[in-house]
């Protein structure tokens, strides 16, 4: 990669360019208006959003919609000082206006001026598609789970179904002569049900849910064999009947197995978001202060990797230019690297590891995690249960929550088993995980090989932006953790 000549202009930028008339020029009339008031750095973020959802509940369709948006967001850096504007219109007085809005918030005594424009080379993830596929196809993969589920078992009561999709164009341009385009797919299948039976609970009854549903940035026939309606709707049937019958979780300390697969949303969020950047330069997170020190067992490596192909998480480029990267994150139990932004790197004196991420032209980027998991270990899942006497097999977790600042989390275990002399034995419900990030790294004792990541169903929420992330894990057994429920 080598800088253009002064009269070389990058072409990634084609489909704003060809659409919207957003060549170079405009965009160096647009960084020096954003730069006008004084600041280290300026940055324009260009989104064109085309989405389209259908949704039936009860085998009926209760929703149907496209939807279009367009827009800029206009960054300033001065200092840690950001202004921010953004504009619906990309029409050039309303972007300089913009960018003189962003200027005057951040305006600061430093001043920089507009580099010449370097092309970012970017990966290539994921295929380049439109939302071309009819919507009647789209409306047969949610009615094939709709029957799927009722098929399934006569005591599932309650079906709805949705498909979601959208293809993302953005274009980045910015003071330090960074220049990235990109074209992101992304589709979501989701299944839930309710399940019922009059004479579970000794004959008292009982309900419960279940959920399924897969995605990535793939294309629509994605959606068969082991991705297909049917598989989701069984998984979403099969969790639900199985908790007709299950018994209250018993509550206290207790050895815990975490499933492969979407378990690892416990390290997502009582792990990574401990590790952003920003966090740290705050001093909001417990791991503050705590590089290349040991914060877990030498069992653990966990890793925030982008470069996945068609995972949901996974992206060419984030959303301030940079290629993303496979950032490990701790290695071996050793805190290795905090994931940041632009602004993060430059302030602590970090590597930018392609984190930047935000939900829309109208959010500030921010450090975010994509693909978060821990990588494989060399123990035998089955021998990871036969060395638990007495302990909980969690498989699914339907939701949880962290405190940054000390790492303290609780999640609710959607499907779990009793483990008794080493052997699985009685699902249970009611089941949360209740510990300490940190903590409870240091209790991890064994690591299966069997790595896995989830199906691609992951959105992560931080300070009111959601953005499509993915979570991985093999089987991993906890010497100890509190697991709260009302069982004896």
């Amino acid at each position: 990669m080598s800088r253009p000549s002064p009269l070389s202009v990058p072409t990634s930028n084609s489909f704003f360019r060809d659409r919207f008339a957003i060549d170079a020029a405009l965009v160096e009339r647009c960084l020096a208006a954003a730069l006008g008031a004084g600041g280290d750095f300026a940055e324009l973020y260009f989104e064109s959003v085309t989405s389209s959802s259908i949704g039936i509940d009860e085998g009926i369709v209760k929703s149907a919609s496209q939807g279009h948006s367009t827009g800029c967001g206009i960054r300033v850096l001065s200092g840690e000082r950001t202004g921010y504007s953004y504009t619906d219109s990309l029409e050039e007085d309303r972007l300089i206006h913009a960018a003189k809005t962003a200027a005057l918030i951040a305006s600061g005594p430093a001043t920089t001026r507009v580099q010449g424009f370097l092309e970012t080379d970017v990966h290539d993830l994921y295929p380049v598609i439109g939302l071309d596929a009819e919507i009647t196809a789209k409306l047969a993969l949610v009615q094939r789970a709709d029957k799927a589920a009722r098929a399934y078992d006569g005591r599932i009561t309650q079906v709805r179904a949705g498909f979601n999709d959208e293809v993302r164009h953005i274009f980045i341009a910015a003071s330090d002569g960074t220049w990235a385009a990109d074209t992101q797919p992304l589709s979501r299948f989701s299944v839930s049900v309710i399940a019922k039976d009059a004479t579970a609970d000794g004959g008292k009854g009982a309900t419960a849910r279940g959920s399924g549903g897969g995605g990535g940035r793939v294309r629509l026939d994605y959606y068969s064999g082991h991705h297909s309606p049917e598989h989701f709707a069984a998984e979403a049937a099969r969790q639900a009947i199985l908790q007709l019958n299950a018994i209250e979780a018993p509550a206290g300390e207790t050895e815990v197995v975490l499933g492969p697969g979407w378990p690892g949303v416990l390290i997502h969020e009582a792990v990574g978001h401990g590790l952003e950047a920003d966090f740290n330069r705050k001093k909001q997170s417990a791991f503050a202060g705590l590089m290349r020190q040991r914060v877990a067992t030498d069992k653990v490596t966990v890793v925030d990797n982008g470069t996945i192909a068609n995972r949901r998480g996974s992206l060419n480029v984030d959303d301030e230019g940079t290629p993303t990267q496979n950032n490990v994150l701790i290695e071996k139990g050793i805190l290795r690297q905090y994931m940041s932004d632009k602004l993060s790197a430059k302030v602590m004196g970090l590597p930018r590891t392609g984190s930047g991420r935000r939900e829309s032209y109208a959010s500030v980027p921010m450090p975010r995690m994509t693909n978060t998991y821990m990588l494989a270990g060399e123990d035998e899942p089955e021998d990871i249960l036969r060395s638990v006497k007495k302990g909980l097999y969690a498989v699914n977790f339907s939701g949880g929550s962290v405190d940054i600042t000390n790492g303290k989390f609780v999640f609710a275990a959607s499907e779990a088993y009793l483990i008794e002399d080493g052997r699985i034995t009685a699902p249970v419900k009611g089941a949360m995980l209740i510990g300490n990030g940190p903590e409870a790294l240091q209790y991890v004792s064994m690591v299966g090989h069997d790595l896995s990541l989830d199906e691609g169903i992951g959105t992560c929420g931080k300070r009111g932006q959601g953005v499509p992330v993915g979570v991985g894990m093999p089987t991993v057994k906890l010497d100890k953790m509190t697991v709260g429920g009302t069982g004896q």
